[in-house]
């Protein structure tokens, strides 16, 4: 696997966005062992992300996109780094990528396993209201990216927003 210049062993903390009627958090809190692949991904920059950055460990909060109510409705942990997205191969899946050659994959995903569910949703809103997670990428006006880098002081933020604990192993 390629690492980036920026590539470090230290946890990283991200957002991945999905539309809740496609892949929910209830989805995954149904899951056999409560992980998933987060499959589906065809956008360049996101696929960079999952096949150059994201790695085991990394914690992300679960964003439900393009249906009300948007927001954070909690968070999971990466339990396998990226691998081919093998739906791109599949003629059957909405994800098939007719282009989209085995041998040199072009889309990328990863497994997550669920670390918890937010007792209530932390909406767009709040996120708005609150002077650290504002400035959070999904906060920026035409802001599509589905995987996008998360601050340390605003997963903590989040967590504050939902009245809940920081995962122990947070940091």
């Amino acid at each position: 696997m390629k690492k980036t210049a920026a590539h470090s062993s230290a946890r990283r903390y991200w957002l991945f966005k999905s539309e809740p009627s496609a892949f929910s958090i209830d989805h995954l809190a149904k899951a056999s062992k409560q992980t998933a692949p987060w499959d589906g991904v065809r956008n360049y920059q996101a696929r960079n992300f999952l096949r150059d950055d994201v790695q085991v460990g990394d914690q992300v909060l679960f964003y439900h996109s393009r249906e009300e109510p948007l927001g954070v409705f909690g968070t999971m942990q990466i339990a396998r780094a990226g691998y081919p997205d093998f739906t791109a191969f599949d003629p059957k899946s909405k994800y098939y990528d007719a282009s989209s050659d085995p041998d040199n994959p072009r889309w990328m995903m990863v497994d997550v396993k669920l670390i918890q569910k937010f007792p209530e949703p932390i909406t767009r809103e709040m996120l708005a209201q609150d002077t650290t997670t504002a400035s959070m990428l999904v906060m920026k006006r035409g802001m599509r990216l589905s995987i996008q880098p998360v601050t340390f002081d605003e997963w903590k933020a989040v967590h504050r927003l939902a009245h809940v604990p920081l995962p122990a192993d947070s940091r």
